[in-house]
């Protein structure tokens, strides 16, 4: 009976703790869950339940918890507010092994506690106190069985850049089972074998670390942030395996990111920062000028913009120096001078910069092959008629979005599902006004979501 229930006071505790109204914390409830592709219809009378002593159900409860951290600025877990334990996705775990197990058979069997699981704005900041060492001699002492050698490890890089040239055509949908079960069934055993050397072995953990990282980059593009996030998370682990310099510093720098596109940039500039002093004088150039734009889009979008320009300046002065390889972690995001073109230019939206920004959006078009990088190709173009209609050009910026949806059909992408709603959302907008071509932009958009539904 509802008389029976026990008021939950450690959750009236927190909610007062932050000072939120319950239509407030509601509606950032909803935004947490939208973020894990979860669509709640939490309202202020479900809080209310919530404190009266009433159970959320399915993975509510981190999404409460998780609202609240961000509410309070501090961690605050779905124990501390009397509704069970974290989810294990929210910490860096002693063997990164058993990890791609737990992790895969989550993916395979589609577990929706795992494949929901909201993205944790506190654990952005986990790689700043992460022991290595101690995870390091926890890997040598599960060494054993066969040897492998740089021919296996050449395999598997293959494999990886084969699996990422038809994410780029395709969407991170498309595969997703395949990859995972690769990372988990053949790669992570392989980690356990003994090497012919050690540079062979450091080869191996970062061949591992990212796969891991296109994993996780798989599960943003499909809107699943929790998901992306742990494998994000997985393949820093490996990474410091492999080099914790260079390649671990890559692996904070895609932590960044996605916190970044998810507007939680509390930790980001320290992230950002710690990743650059780990890389410095110990990568190429162009692979500092990716870290330097990362720091920069830390900064704009934290209101640094003094920080942000000089990063920026940095990463455009970087970026022309070529005389050395770039290694293959970085390398996977594409010519090097296009990614650092396109993330100057959200760094200079964010800054409210449009007509530089504009400048960098064709920059980075101009630097990409569309057949090969055709998602990122139509998003881009989607985000360059976003800045140029910011400078009121709306005839042209409806021609540019034309042009983006050429590059989004057979997508399996939320990310590109979300570029095609705002594009019909602005056309219908237009519509209204009379702006020539807007009409058929809003037909072709709408055509184009029934198409991905």
């Amino acid at each position: 009976m509802a008389g029976d229930r026990t008021p939950n006071t450690a959750l009236a505790d927190v909610i007062a703790e932050c000072g939120a109204t319950y239509y407030a914390l509601a509606r950032e409830i909803r935004a947490v869950a939208a973020e894990a592709g979860q669509r709640l219809g939490t309202g202020p009378s479900a809080v209310a339940y919530w404190v009266a002593g009433g159970t959320p159900s399915g993975q509510t409860p981190f999404y409460i918890a998780e609202a609240l951290t961000r509410r309070t600025k501090r961690r605050v877990t779905a124990a501390e507010i009397g509704l069970g334990s974290a989810p294990t996705g929210g910490a860096l775990d002693g063997d990164p092994l058993a990890v791609i197990a737990d992790l895969g058979r989550s993916v395979m069997h589609r577990r929706r506690d795992f494949l929901g699981a909201a993205f944790t704005a506190a654990a952005v900041g986990l790689p700043l106190a992460y022991d290595h060492e101690a995870v390091a001699a926890t890997l040598r002492a599960a060494e054993g069985g066969g040897t492998v050698g740089s021919a296996e490890v050449a395999t598997v890089r293959q494999l990886t850049e084969t699996f990422r040239s038809v994410d780029e055509r395709l969407g991170g949908g498309h595969g997703l089972t395949t990859v995972t079960a690769y990372l988990t069934d053949t790669v992570a055993p392989m980690l356990t074998s003994r090497f012919t050397t050690a540079a062979v072995r450091a080869e191996a953990f970062g061949a591992a670390a990212q796969l891991a990282c296109l994993v996780g980059w798989k599960h943003h593009d499909l809107g699943r942030e929790g998901a992306a996030q742990r494998y994000y998370l997985l393949g820093y682990q490996l990474a410091c395996e492999a080099d914790p310099n260079g390649h671990a510093a890559w692996m904070m720098r895609a932590l960044t990111h996605q916190a970044l596109d998810l507007g939680h940039p509390a930790s980001c500039p320290e992230l950002a920062e710690a990743a650059l002093g780990r890389a410095a004088g110990k990568v190429d150039r162009q692979t500092e000028a990716l870290l330097l734009v990362t720091a920069a889009r830390a900064y704009g979008a934290g209101g640094q913009g003094v920080k942000a320009a000089r990063a920026l300046l940095a990463a455009e002065d970087a970026v022309t120096d070529t005389r050395d390889p770039v290694p293959a972690y970085a390398a996977a995001s594409g010519p090097v001078a296009a990614t650092v073109a396109s993330h100057m230019g959200k760094t200079l939206t964010a800054m409210k910069d449009h007509q530089a920004a504009e400048r960098q959006y064709r920059r980075a078009l101009a630097g990409r092959t569309p057949g090969t990088f055709q998602l990122k190709h139509g998003l881009t173009m989607a985000t360059l008629g976003i800045a140029v209609a910011a400078q009121h050009r709306h005839e042209e910026a409806v021609g540019l979005w034309a042009r983006s949806l050429d590059f989004m059909g057979g997508v399996v992408s939320d990310r590109n599902r979300q570029a095609v709603k705002t594009i019909k959302s602005a056309a219908a907008g237009y519509r209204k006004r009379g702006v020539t071509g807007a009409a058929v932009l809003a037909q072709r958009a709408t055509e184009l979501l029934k198409g991905q539904a």
